[in-house]
Order: C-alpha cells, then sequence, then structure tokens
C-alpha cells in the first residue's frame, strides 16, 4: 500500500471519527428532564459509532466525545463520562468486531447489552462518589437502565435494520 492510498485511508477515519464525536457532543447539549438530571440520547451515537468502528475510534466517539460534551455543557461528570463511556464502546467495538464473526448481529447484540450494563455501573458508582451519597445513584439509577437500553436498542436498529452496516462497509470497501 503506498503513502498515499494510507494518508487517504487515515484522513477518512479521522473524519468519520470525528463527525461521530461531534454527533455525541451535540446528543449530550441537551436532555430530557427527569427527576435528579437528565436524561440523555447521545447512547444512541456512542452504540451506534462502536458497531461501526474499530475500538480506538469508537473510544475516542464514546469517550473523549462525551468528555467533551460534559466539560462544555455540564463538567461535574465529566472523567465519569470518559472512563465509563470510553470502555462502553470499546466494548461494543470488541465484541462487534472480534467476537462471533460468523454472527455479527448476535455478537452486535452481546456487546451493546455488556456495554449498556457497564454504563450503568460506571453511572452509578461514579454518581455515588462524586456527590458523595449512593440515595443519588439510586434515584437516578432507573433513568440510566432507560438510557442504557434505548440508546443499545436504537443502535443495533440502525445499524442493522436501517442497514448502516452494510452502507459504511460498503463505503469504507472504496476506500
Amino acid at each position: 500500500m503506498n503513502s498515499k492510498t494510507t494518508i487517504r485511508k487515515t484522513t477518512r477515519w479521522l473524519c468519520v471519527t470525528a463527525l461521530f464525536m461531534a454527533l455525541n457532543i451535540v446528543m449530550s447539549s441537551f436532555g430530557l428532564p427527569v427527576p435528579g438530571g437528565h436524561l440523555y440520547l447521545n447512547d444512541v451515537i456512542i452504540c451506534t459509532a462502536a458497531i461501526l468502528l474499530d475500538p480506538f475510534a469508537a473510544f475516542a466517539v464514546g469517550g473523549i466525545g462525551a468528555f467533551i460534551g460534559d466539560a462544555l455543557f455540564y463538567p461535574t461528570p465529566m472523567f465519569v463520562s470518559l472512563v465509563t463511556h470510553g470502555l462502553q464502546a470499546v466494548v461494543i467495538s470488541l465484541f462487534s468486531h472480534h467476537v462471533l464473526k460468523k454472527k455479527p448481529v448476535l455478537a452486535s447484540g452481546i456487546g451493546v447489552a455488556v456495554g449498556a450494563v457497564i454504563m450503568v455501573v460506571g453511572y452509578s458508582l461514579g454518581r455515588a462518589f462524586i456527590y458523595s451519597t449512593p440515595e443519588y445513584a439510586l434515584l437516578k439509577l432507573p433513568y440510566q437502565i432507560l438510557q442504557a437500553v434505548v440508546g443499545a436498542v436504537a443502535g443495533m436498529l440502525i445499524c442493522w435494520q436501517a442497514r448502516l452496516v452494510k452502507l459504511y462497509d460498503k463505503l469504507t470497501k472504496k476506500w
């Protein structure tokens, strides 16, 4: 592979990663009000990107994107977001690309399920630590579960039912 092709692939990889990261930041900027905070829909973007992208790009989208979104709009949990959403995205990507290669939908489904658990547990522990009260984390728990389920289901539907995976694979083969 010549250096011109490598530069072209790297540039496209960077642009796709940056696009998903920007979408994550935008989705972090507003949420649906719920008792104890807000319900954010950025998990939809994180799950979608993690199914499509490699683990490093998935971490950038999930972890760094959520970190920047929180830093801009609500900085208190930004480090919790970096670790939790970053780990969530990496796990989803690893399952989607390296586990059950002959059954990619099942692999992605397992990945988003494990990622949802990581997100709920990570944010619950993070909130209990940041706000120094486990009661606050328990108050927010049902909404964290809802956010994780909505993100996982919507990400799977966008990638597999809307055939975004096939479109993305087709476009990346041309690169």
